[in-house]
């Protein structure tokens, strides 16, 4: 674990990868579920929606990551996954007949979370964070900005993607932002988000849209909206304790809760975020990562499941399947792969 506090939540290659075909794509418009194994031969992890494992592929790094979210980002052609213990980001291509390794990024500090902006790749190490460009499918081995993070003290959480900014989590109490170049680099030095509530203890995750980032304060069991470098409210997570990861998914809000077992849904809408269900899903172990788009929510768990939900208009939850994945694994994306 990256912690230093006890916490409830629990060179360049050649442009392809050996890849394990465990099962071929049903059809060009399928949906993908990717995770990692996270162990000390990462490999990705890549299922259907009916829990079906199609592909599994070495990452060519160690895994270890833990108490983090977003250890995997994607796009419709590039997944990005963090392979914390050799210090290395691996960067796979979406094809229409799977998924091929490309490349590796040695960045400054251990990785621990990666997000996508139009031309970046964004990658948060446990002290520092770095922007790297793309280029249609190649992702540059060099960073164009580096910042260092406030705290950098082993406990950084999550990197997320808000207009002209970054926003991170580092789980001894500091939220920050990290201001990009017109061109999307990293561009500054860290600062403070304000008026983050007295009580704050150990913010986790966050999910940003638009201008706004919801940030879960997992200790104190709250959620907080982020908007222009400031909090602007903090909810509540009610009977259910320390709401860690989380999703959006049309106007609803998902929170894992790691110690509770649980999915919580939120509401939101302008500054408001409303507690709108406490149990909306049940879950066999402590979550450790969630992720939706499109009709689904998937979520990792310490149980080793991967729990593949169907979300319908009103935010309800109906399981679809929960392959077992392995109790360490870190990291789950959704990707839509086209024609």
């Amino acid at each position: 674990m990256l912690l230093h506090k006890r916490n409830l939540c629990a060179p360049a290659l050649a442009l392809f990868a050996v890849s394990s075909l465990v099962a071929s794509a049903h059809d060009a418009d399928q949906t993908l579920i990717i995770t990692s194994s996270n162990q000390t031969q990462n490999e990705l992890l890549v299922y259907d929606n009916a829990g079906h494992l199609l592909q599994s592929l070495p990452t060519q790094g160690a895994g270890g990551v833990g108490g983090n979210a977003g250890g995997i980002a994607a796009t419709r052609r590039l997944v990005a996954v963090v392979n914390f213990s050799s210090q290395s980001v691996s960067i796979f291509g979406v094809r229409e007949r799977g998924l091929d390794l490309l490349q590796k990024i040695e960045p400054a500090s251990k990785p621990v979370s990666v997000a996508f902006g139009d031309d970046h790749l964004y990658i948060l190490g446990d002290t520092s964070v770095e922007s790297h460009w793309i280029s249609e499918s190649h992702i540059s081995h060099h960073a164009d900005g580096v910042s260092n993070l406030l705290k950098a003290d082993g406990s950084a959480a999550q990197v997320g993607v808000l207009p002209g900014e970054l926003i991170i989590t580092e789980k001894s109490n500091v939220i920050e932002t990290v201001k990009l170049a017109g061109d999307g680099a990293v561009d500054g030095p860290a600062t403070l988000v304000s008026n983050i509530p007295t009580n704050v203890d150990t913010p986790f995750g966050l999910i940003t849209r638009g201008d706004n980032a919801y940030v879960t304060i997992a200790h104190a069991n709250e959620t907080s909206l982020v908007r222009d470098d400031r909090v602007l409210t903090t909810t509540g997570s009610g009977t259910q304790k320390s709401p860690c990861w989380l999703a959006l998914e049309g106007p609803f809000l998902f929170s894992s809760n790691s110690p509770s077992l649980s999915i919580s849904r939120y509401a939101v809408y302008g500054q408001h975020v409303v507690l709108d269900n406490e149990v909306a899903a049940r879950l066999a172990g402590a979550p450790t990562d969630i992720a939706a788009v499109h009709g689904l929510l998937a979520v990792l768990d310490g149980s080793g499941h991967l729990s593949i939900f169907n979300v319908d208009e009103d935010g309800d939850l109906t399981l679809a399947a929960a392959p077992q994945v392995g109790s360490v694994a870190n990291g789950v994306v959704i990707v839509h792969r086209e024609r």
